[in-house]
């Protein structure tokens, strides 16, 4: 099967020892407990540019998962998403071995500061040559809101207002404090920066206020590419209004089919055109030389999935308890502050409710997406088909074994893609906004929200 454009696809990455899938890091063959040390990140960084992964899509979340029986243990216990290490980090690290691969990071803007953020982010767009993209996040668990000195964390609605303003700031300071000239390096004149091209921010936001200029001199993107992942009714308005590319779940393609019409839809409200965003679908693939191999590697990983762990997770994502429950319980919708759109496709929007039993095995409804198993023509089969019922332009590929998914992907799936021209054989030059949008330029295109800020 074909796919008529270029497929996008990401490596989907966390700085823990686990990810989506807990307790495959016990894996005999699985590194993810190195998850702490440079090695892993630049192993992983070479292997994924060999493959011309568009870039490494680093997850993070801002707490503990404890909302399973009221505690942490069980999460600690799986290494699920905990401990975890700021993603920020190794990004220097990655970007040093390589030349094309991009970097998507997830920060959690609500305890943020838009100033310091901005320096940070512009600092590290420099040092990735312009390969940088941020992926947007609120934060939803009320552990990381507590450890941050607050009692929960913010209501669903007023994390979105509160991340408007913070985006209003950002722009400011990225897109109209510095001239392209004002940072001059002129040795003879004995200038550096002229102060005359160089513009004090004033933000009085109900949230963030700013007083200065922005410290660190324009990078070669100004903003960075811009992801968000929120699908749920403010997240998707949200999403429309800033976000490059937008992250979703979706255990159907019906479900997934309608967040992609949402995703366009809302874009073109804000004044931009349908495919100004790109909306990548999370997608867990398990590839082999041989359809029996594959399944046979689907046995053997799920012995080591952390059940409790699993659930653990799961109870994070949608605020709902699950340690009340037995294996044929079933998943209901019930009122969260969690991630709104999570639940509702497991409950409101699937075919039928979940046992819990799915949610710790490798299932759509254990993945929150599609799962891929098979040889590489098998999998690139399932894989386009899924593109071109959806309308999704690519996918996050979630780890599961650790290198070796990875270097499944790169060394199986790519070429099986390659051949039906559904993916590239060669990066294009250019900022990580250029490769992905190469009839744009280096900066956020004339009709995206944040350029109205340019000095």
């Amino acid at each position: 099967m074909s796919f008529p454009r270029e497929l996008r696809l990401n490596t989907f990455q966390m700085a823990a020892p686990s990810h989506n899938w807990a307790g495959l890091w016990r894996h005999p063959r699985d590194n993810q407990h190195r998850y702490n040390t440079l090695d892993y990140w630049t192993d992983m960084a070479r292997t994924a540019e060999r493959g011309l992964i568009d870039a490494i899509f680093i997850a993070d979340v801002f707490g503990l998962y404890d909302v399973y029986g009221g505690s942490g243990d069980a999460a600690l216990v799986a290494g699920a998403q905990a401990p975890n290490a700021d993603p920020v980090i190794p990004v220097s690290a990655m970007a040093h071995v390589t030349r094309h691969i991009g970097f998507g990071v997830t920060t959690n803007l609500t305890y943020e500061h838009p100033f310091q953020f901005a320096r940070r982010y512009t600092t590290l767009d420099h040092l990735t040559n312009g390969r940088l993209g941020w992926n947007i996040v609120t934060g939803y668990l009320d552990s990381g809101a507590r450890g941050m000195g607050q009692p929960l964390a913010r209501a669903h609605d007023a994390r979105y207002e509160a991340a408007e303003d913070f985006m209003t700031a950002v722009y400011k300071l990225w897109e109209g404090s510095w001239a392209d000239d004002a940072a001059r390096r002129d040795k003879a004149a004995g200038i550096f920066a002229d102060p005359a091209r160089i513009r004090r921010i004033r933000h009085d936001g109900p949230y963030y206020q700013v007083d200065g200029a922005a410290l660190a001199e324009p990078s070669a993107q100004r903003t960075p590419v811009l992801f968000q992942a929120g699908a749920s009714a403010q997240g998707k308005a949200f999403a429309g209004r800033h976000a490059e590319a937008t992250f979703l779940n979706g255990q159907t393609t019906a479900i997934t089919a309608r967040a992609v019409r949402g995703a366009r839809e809302a874009a073109v409200e804000a004044g931009r055109g349908p495919r100004d965003i790109i909306v990548l679908q999370g997608a867990t693939v398990i590839v082999a030389p041989s359809s029996a191999e594959a399944r046979e590697l689907k046995e053997e990983y799920r012995r080591y999935i952390d059940h409790a762990g699993q659930l653990a997770l799961v109870s994070g994502w949608t605020g709902v308890d699950l340690s009340g429950l037995g294996p044929d319980d079933v998943l209901e919708f019930q009122r969260s502050n969690a991630i709104r759109s999570t639940l509702e496709n497991l409950t409101l929007h699937a075919r039928a409710l979940p046992r819990v039993r799915e949610l710790f095995d490798f299932t759509p409804a254990g993945a929150r997406g599609p799962i891929f198993i098979g040889s590489p023509v098998e999998v690139a089969d399932e894989m386009l088909a899924w593109a071109s019922e959806t309308d999704i332009d690519g996918f996050n590929l979630v780890r599961t074994v650790m290198p070796e998914s990875l270097e499944a992907i790169v060394d199986l799936l790519i070429p099986e893609l390659q051949s039906r021209g559904a993916f590239k054989t060669a990066y294009r030059e250019g900022t990580l906004r250029e490769k992905l949008f190469p009839e744009g330029s280096a900066h956020l295109p004339a009709n995206h929200v944040g350029a109205r800020w340019r000095a």
